[in-house]
């Protein structure tokens, strides 16, 4: 019976330690019971954060995408880029050229200007000479002005084209007219002379045939002959023998 009542003493010793370790039992379920509320919202949230992450994956692939896109935008606009910087050194090379030619012109326009400056202080001395002869000779071209006027209305085109061959021939007409014609007309003077001496002897010669016999058979086929002559050349035939 002691050893029952001890048995008892100690179990009911044990009751508060069992009350006590039921009531810590309780609050480590309630914990427990916390954490697993709390992983239960951990797990909520990882499964938002992998959704989250798969569509931020999601639109880093669109952006990754568009990246591309926009590179490949870029490529093709810096190669647009370089297009145009050669066509504007192009175009820089052609207003180099441009410029160029233009320096030329202005160099030209600058030598004409100097020529025609030239030109022009030529003509004003030579209006200069000139007004003074125009005075002097005003009057004679005011006297013959009507006769040119005639010359032009009665002159033509062939008259002008022979006046202007006989004004190139002139100088072969004066070289002739110097070296033959003037020689021989310097030589006429001893012509009178000599023909009438020609004359004499031909007379002479004349009496000196008539005085031979037959003279006349002679005339007679010395001027058939010539006649024959005359006549083959007209007919374009060979003259006899």
């Amino acid at each position: 019976m002691e050893g029952v009542r001890d048995g008892v003493g100690d179990a009911m010793a044990l009751v508060p330690r069992v009350a006590s370790a039921v009531g810590r039992m309780e609050d480590l379920l309630g914990r427990v019971s916390s954490l697993l509320d709390r992983v239960d919202g951990i797990v909520d949230r990882a499964d938002a954060a992998i959704d989250a992450v798969a569509e931020t994956r999601a639109r880093a692939d669109e952006a990754i995408a568009g990246v591309g896109a926009t590179q490949a935008k870029a490529d093709d606009a810096i190669e647009g880029v370089a297009r145009t910087q050669a066509k504007a050194d192009e175009a820089i090379s052609a207003v180099g050229r441009t410029q160029a030619k233009a320096d030329e012109a202005i160099e030209a326009v600058g030598r004409t200007t100097g020529r025609a400056d030239e030109t022009l202080d030529h003509a004003a001395a030579l209006v200069g000479r000139v007004e003074p002869l125009l005075g002097d000779y005003e009057p004679a071209l005011t006297a013959l002005a009507p006769s040119v006027r005639r010359l032009a209305d009665t002159l033509e085109p062939h008259e002008v084209e022979a006046m202007v061959t006989l004004i190139d021939r002139l100088p072969q007409l004066v070289t002739h007219l110097d070296e033959d014609i003037l020689p021989v007309l310097e030589s006429l003077g001893n012509v009178g002379t000599d023909v009438h001496d020609l004359v004499d002897t031909v007379q002479d010669l004349r009496q000196i045939v008539k005085g031979f016999p037959g003279s006349r058979l002679f005339r007679r086929r010395g001027a058939e002959e010539i006649a024959a002559e005359a006549q083959a050349e007209e007919d374009g035939r060979r003259p006899p023998s």
